[in-house]
């Protein structure tokens, strides 16, 4: 799996621990940077890269993960989970077919964001589940075809 991280500086060293730990877990990452403090930008450079099929899940942090979520979830087709614990990373593929996590690197320490990054790509989304309709539900609502 192909995945693309990013970050405002808050998170940098956070990003940096995750990426050597997808790389070792055998995963290809892309990152996007930690450098520009304006964190809308990186967050939603990583969420079009993911919805353009660039990358096939994205990881973006900042200090809370709140802000990079709001930002990457204003990407028409991004629907990035902020977590904080395990089985809300389960549960963001399971249930929410998410192809983005947010993480606050201020908020969940270096091997509590292990964690959460190995329950989100453990998983894959099963539309038949009975969380289909209730994305396609809002699917339909984001095309304005509600």
């Amino acid at each position: 799996m192909i995945i693309g991280f990013g970050c405002d500086p808050n998170a940098a060293d956070l990003k940096a621990a995750l990426i050597a730990h997808a790389v070792a877990l055998g995963h290809e990452v892309r990152d996007f940077g930690s450098d520009d403090p304006l964190y809308p930008r990186t967050a939603i450079d990583v969420a079009e890269r993911v919805v353009a099929g660039e990358v096939d899940r994205g990881v973006v942090l900042c200090g809370t993960g709140i802000g990079v979520s709001i930002s990457a979830n204003k990407v028409q087709g991004a629907y990035c989970a902020l977590v904080t614990d395990a089985y809300q990373a389960e549960r963001a593929q399971l249930s929410n077919n998410a192809n983005l996590i947010a993480i606050g690197a201020q908020i969940t320490g270096t091997e509590s964001a292990k964690l959460l990054l190995d329950a989100y790509l453990a998983h894959t989304y099963m539309p038949s589940e009975r969380s289909g309709p209730k994305l396609d539900e809002l699917r339909l609502y984001e095309t304005g075809r509600a």
